[in-house]
């Protein structure tokens, strides 16, 4: 399947960046880390695979701007498209050897997202989306899960901690989702999870706060192209600005906003 000249050059870049970080992969132990807060590391791979993204990317694409994980914001030339890169997504699990994380991309045009890419070059799967052309899976068409009863769905939950009150939330949420859903994941990875939600693996994605711009914005994409419904906790769209998101098929969205409204 042919891909668009925007999302060609995305695919090439993250595909280059991913070499990179397959080798990386398989000799962690080598690799430099600083830690930058509880839980919060950052690596050489990080590093690299985000220079071989932007260099990739400016060769194609010289007038355009970035926002990167690791680098910051880079002005372009055109100041209405910039790509905002996440060069790898899940890096607790990167440095600790397992095999569940991810490179993550999208393109904003005048602040509106209009193509995104999520790849996992360990399972090879690479998930895109372009505003109107659909949701995909390597060449495969996605769709949200079908899904209908809470107690079928399975949840995908995801937050920071910084506190105790925050600690004692997470749990009585926990707790709430246990007891009403099919089950509850916590990956870590929050590319991965919005993605798998796009692919109807997750039902339900539930991220409290704490998520960049750069974790989510492919995602978003990938979902509404998949058929699903995407908003912050306050069933608004400004995920972006806010660190949190919450989605699913439109009718699991709403059923699991009435769960959360109910009282203990």
């Amino acid at each position: 399947m042919s891909l668009s000249p925007n999302l060609s050059v995305m695919v090439k870049a993250v595909e280059k960046a991913a070499r990179s970080l397959v080798r990386d992969f398989g000799e962690v132990e080598k690799l430099q880390v600083s830690v930058k807060g509880p839980g919060d590391f950052v690596s050489r791979a990080d590093r690299r695979s985000e220079e071989i993204i932007v260099e990739s990317l400016q060769k194609d694409r010289p007038e355009w701007g970035f926002l990167n994980e690791e680098g910051g914001t880079i002005a372009g030339s055109d100041s209405r498209y910039r790509f905002i890169v996440d060069p790898l997504d899940g890096t607790s699990n990167f440095l600790h050897g397992i095999p569940h994380w991810c490179i993550t991309m999208a393109l904003e045009k005048d602040g509106e997202i209009i193509a995104g890419v999520t790849y996992d070059p360990i399972r090879q799967e690479l998930f895109r989306a372009e505003k109107g052309g659909g949701s995909f899976m390597n060449n495969t068409r996605m769709r949200v899960s079908g899904r209908k009863d809470l107690d079928r769905a399975v949840v995908a939950l995801g937050t920071v901690l910084r506190s105790p009150a925050d600690i004692q939330n997470f749990q009585n949420l926990w707790a709430k989702i246990f007891t009403n859903c099919a089950g509850v994941r916590q990956f870590a990875v929050a590319g991965l999870n919005l993605a798998y939600v796009a692919a109807g693996r997750f039902d339900i994605n539930y991220m409290l706060g704490g998520v960049k711009q750069w974790d989510i914005a492919a995602g978003i994409l990938l979902i509404r192209e998949a058929g699903g419904t995407v908003t912050d906790l306050k069933l608004g769209t400004d995920m972006m600005n806010r660190g949190e998101i919450f989605a699913a098929n439109p009718i699991l969205h709403a059923k699991f906003q009435s769960l959360l409204l109910e009282k203990n």
